[in-house]
């Protein structure tokens, strides 16, 4: 019997995928003239830029289909969240699901959001072992207090893994926006850094390019969405359909030579989320083939 996952794969239609390649074709044709045309292993440059996807994309959906996905999509770095069974935060189920994407080839960046509840060694240790143990180098945070960032600093420090703290836009009344965030890093390590999520920023009234280029060597992690109402929330479309200077950001994300991932974070059809997947990578692959860049997958 076939699992949910290859059913769902089986429900995208022929016309899903032509849209996909339609929005990857329209990215780059809306892009200036790089004095390229598309670009190939003779002619183009290696991208800059390094896709990936957050693990909660796929919320509803287990390890093993979120796995068949990946090979769908032809992408291998996963930003991974201790969601249904993604990575368990329990040793013993972490381990297995380690073992699973070391034989799908599947390589784990980063980690959450995870949630610091207890300013205390023994809970914030909690979460440095739990990254330690999959080999990951960064943690997306999701709700530090400014007065929990000394003792985090500290792990950082022990562990040599990178912090990167999510902003959450409007609605979290301590990180609205990257800048927030930054500003409480001054003067601290600079394994302390930032997780700019584009969507909060903009509902935040942030310009996020613009925080893109304050932050800088301080940005450790990128999630990348769209939206029709930078107001609104509920407005999230896939990638492409929406207002989010998704060129300007990855001009500038190569300006200030960054070198973590742009990962994916599809929150809208949550039972069903592939066709909008797909068109959203297709997209920013399209932009990157549009500033002559190669990406993957070459076929």
């Amino acid at each position: 019997m076939r699992g949910n996952g290859t059913i769902l794969m089986d429900k995208l239609s022929r016309r899903s995928f032509l849209r996909s390649s339609a929005a990857a074709a329209a990215a780059a044709a809306a892009l200036p003239a790089t004095g390229l045309a598309t670009p190939s292993q003779e002619t183009g440059k290696p991208s800059p830029i390094k896709l990936g996807i957050c693990s909660y994309t796929f919320r509803n959906f287990s390890r093993e289909q979120m796995i068949g996905f990946l090979k769908q999509l032809h992408m291998d770095e996963l930003n991974a969240k201790d969601i249904k069974d993604h990575l368990p935060a329990d040793p013993a189920g972490e381990d297995a699901a380690l073992a699973a994407y070391k034989t799908a080839g599947i390589k784990l960046h980063a980690a959450g959001t995870i949630y610091f509840r207890k300013n205390e060694d023994e809970d914030v240790r909690k979460q440095f072992e739990y990254c330690k143990r999959a080999g990951i180098g960064v943690i997306v945070a999701g709700d530090p207090t400014p007065e929990t960032l000394p003792r985090i600093e500290k792990f950082a420090k022990e562990y040599d893994i990178k912090i990167a703290i999510h902003n959450h836009g409007p609605e979290d009344k301590v990180w609205p926006s990257p800048l927030d965030v930054l500003k409480s890093l001054k003067g601290m390590d600079p394994r302390m850094g930032c997780c700019v999520d584009v969507g909060h920023t903009v509902r935040a009234g942030t310009d996020v390019v613009e925080a893109i280029r304050q932050i800088g060597p301080r940005l450790f992690d990128v999630h990348m969405k769209d939206l029709t109402d930078f107001t609104a929330k509920e407005s999230q479309v896939n990638v492409g359909d929406g207002k989010m200077p998704v060129r300007e950001i990855f001009e500038e994300l190569i300006r200030i030579r960054y070198g973590g991932f742009v990962d994916l974070e599809y929150e809208v059809h949550g039972d069903d989320p592939m066709p909008g997947v797909i068109a959203s990578i297709a997209y920013m692959r399209g932009v990157l083939t549009g500033l002559g860049y190669l990406t993957a997958p070459q076929e």
